[in-house]
Parts: C-alpha cells; structure tokens; sequence
C-alpha cells in the first residue's frame, strides 16, 4: 500500500529535487540592536578589494550604492578602525581601499565559516540526509 503524504505537507518541485543541498553558515555579530559584522558587509567589503571601488562593489552585488554607503558606515563606527579608506572623486574618480583592518575582518570571518563548517561536517551530512530527493 502507497504512503500517504500529510495534507499538510506540500509537494517538493522538482528543481528542488535535482539541486544539490548545501549547506551555509551565516554568522552575525550584533552590537546592541546593530549587526556590526555579518554576511553581506563581509561580502562588500571582499567585493570592494576585488573592485577598488564602492559603487563598482554595489553593482557587482546587485545592490544600490546608498545601500553599500550605509553598511559601510555602519561597519566602520562599529570597529575601531575603519576597513575601508574612501577617496574623494576627482578628474579621475575616487576609489576606496580596504584597510589592515578590513582585510583581517575578511580573513577571521571566513576563517570561522570554514572552521564551524569542518567542526559540524557530520551534523550538516545527517541533515541533508533528511531532505526528500
């Protein structure tokens, strides 16, 4: 006799199926009611070293510059040293630059991505087991 699924339970689509599952670590550092370092700064800032630039970081992110500007704004009165130096526009445009210190938020929070991903490969192995394929 087939098994029933629950009324509840709605069907899995198909490119739900065929996609492989991975798994994502999306660490969050709050300062009171403020995110101070978090995924998507981390990942402006990577983008502003590949560009040198923050509208060109923005972009490369599908999100607006003003967007950027904030989080960036944000992101450096919460540190005590800024990650990223920003020039001002002249004949040949500004730029920005990521400092020491952003270079170094990079590097510690990919390092505790990965290092949480290796210490939870298991875990993360049965989860996925549990998905419907």
């Amino acid at each position: 006799m087939p098994s029933k699924k629950s009324a509840s339970t709605p069907p899995v689509s198909a490119s739900v199926r065929r996609a492989k599952p991975t798994a994502r670590f999306r660490m969050r550092i709050n300062a009171g009611d403020v995110i101070a370092i978090g995924p998507g700064k981390i990942s402006l800032l990577e983008a502003i070293e590949e560009t040198g630039s923050i509208t060109a970081a923005a972009k490369h992110l599908d999100m607006s510059y003003r967007r950027a500007w904030l989080l960036l704004d944000e992101l450096n009165r919460c540190l005590r040293k800024p990650a990223v130096d920003s020039a001002k526009g002249g004949t040949h445009g500004g730029g920005s630059e990521v400092t020491a210190v952003g270079r170094q938020l990079i590097a510690l929070y990919r390092s505790v991505e990965a290092t949480a991903s290796k210490a939870c490969q298991a875990d993360i192995a049965q989860l996925i087991a549990l998905l419907a394929r």
